[in-house]
């Protein structure tokens, strides 16, 4: 079965840190950028981050850049995100999504258009709170 599954989403307190894992299943990541998005009750997707699928170049909007890692395992198959120094306002589902291209649309950034990707996972709960 071709599916994306992400992990590791959690209850965690302002300040603490947590790593997301998104992995695939019936097809290699190695030909596909894969971004992570999130979203908030009431609010848009959002791009969090994308890494490329030749030379690994990463990026990400200036509300996680120097708190999030993107990076990826070619052997287990798997992308991660390392989310640190976590705030309130970084509460929201997070999900994967993969396109067989160098780069994510637009970098990942930005609100997606679902439809330009070919892979999306379900998604996982990340909510910070005291």
């Amino acid at each position: 079965q071709v599916q994306l599954v992400e992990s590791g989403g959690a209850l965690v307190q302002p300040g603490g840190s947590l790593r997301l894992s998104c992995v695939a299943s019936g097809f290699t990541l190695d030909y596909y950028a894969v971004g992570w998005f999130r979203q908030a009750p009431g609010k848009e997707r959002e791009g969090v981050s994308c890494i490329s699928s030749r030379d690994g170049s990463t990026y990400y909007p200036d509300s996680v850049n120097g708190r999030f890692t993107i990076s990826r395992d070619r052997a287990k198959n798997t992308v991660y995100l390392q989310m640190d120094s976590l705030k309130p306002e970084d509460t929201a589902v997070y999900y994967c999504a993969a396109v067989m291209l160098d780069a994510c649309p637009d970098y990942g950034l930005g609100s997606p258009v679902l439809s330009e990707y070919d892979y999306w996972g379900p998604g996982t709960q990340v909510t910070v709170s005291s």
